[in-house]
């Protein structure tokens, strides 16, 4: 699946991860969390617990709330996480990151 990892202090990367809850937790560091934030079909997966662990605060969005320590930025298709698109990516990638 290719997302968008979102790491503090460092430039958005695109990324290739498997689609499966253990390599979602390594990305993080942890318990994952969606949000979903904005009306486009995506999500945005942090680590549940990174301000209660301490983690570095990552990025602000809008007036939602701020994430700590890395996150990604995949699709949704029904239920399921996916793969973004190269236009969203792009979109995601200059509007917010």
């Amino acid at each position: 699946m290719r997302v968008l990892l979102v790491e503090p202090g460092k430039a958005a990367r695109p990324v290739e991860m498997k689609n499966d809850l253990h390599e979602m937790q390594q990305m993080v560091g942890g318990p994952i969390q969606a949000l979903y934030p904005w009306e486009e079909p995506v999500a945005i997966v942090c680590n549940d617990e990174g301000k209660n662990m301490g983690l570095p605060l990552n990025r602000v969005l809008e007036n939602y709330d701020i994430i700590a320590g890395a996150f990604f930025v995949c699709g949704i298709q029904g239920e399921n996480f996916s793969s973004l698109t190269e236009k969203t990516n792009a979109e995601v990638s200059a509007e917010c990151f």
